[in-house]
């Protein structure tokens, strides 16, 4: 069998304990990752696949989060578990931006104030701009009946980051008189 291939920086030696520490707390977390063969996508008959990293012996290591794919990737960026790389051969620098966007257009909801900080230090701003979101703030009219279909913030709050169900992890700016949409 041939060396596998594994797209995520964890550093697995100082990380590993993450599930075991999940598992004496007494946690339940329900891994999310099936094996590659068995996800509908993956040819079962296609010799590359026993060279491909297994979701879970990736992903299993990391902080788990109970939504998404199951990692909580803030924490794993914190903590030192991930180092994104800033192109495919590592060439460059992340350019992070410490850039706070307040979206108002949320009914009766509490605002929502869109962190570049926390995206961009994996993210590079081509990920977004201008594929899923204009520039210039305000010019893209999202709606949750939107992202609920996977489009904008959905992009990624469907399937990798936390889910779209966790209201108050984005709805957390208070409308005010002064800031009335």
């Amino acid at each position: 069998m041939g060396r596998r291939v594994s797209f995520w920086t964890a550093r697995a030696g100082r990380h590993a304990a993450w599930g075991a520490l999940v598992l004496i707390a007494g946690v339940a977390v329900a891994a999310p990752w099936g094996r590659l063969e068995d996800d509908g996508i993956h040819d079962r008959n296609n010799p590359g696949l026993p060279m491909l990293q297994q979701p879970a012996d990736a992903l299993s290591p990391l902080p788990p989060a109970k939504g998404g794919n199951g990692v909580d990737w803030r924490v794993a960026l914190e903590s030192g578990a991930i180092s994104p790389r800033p192109t495919l051969d590592g060439a460059g620098s992340v350019k992070t931006l410490d850039l706070d966007i307040l979206m108002k257009r949320t009914g009766q909801m509490p605002w929502v104030r869109f962190s570049h900080a926390i995206h961009t230090p994996w993210l590079d701003c081509s990920n977004c701009h201008e594929q899923i979101f204009a520039t210039k703030a305000g010019e893209t009219p999202v709606s949750m009946a939107q992202i609920l279909e996977g489009r904008f913030c959905g992009v990624c709050h469907r399937s990798v980051a936390f889910p779209v169900t966790e209201c108050d992890r984005c709805h957390r700016e208070a409308q005010t008189a002064a800031g009335t949409k």
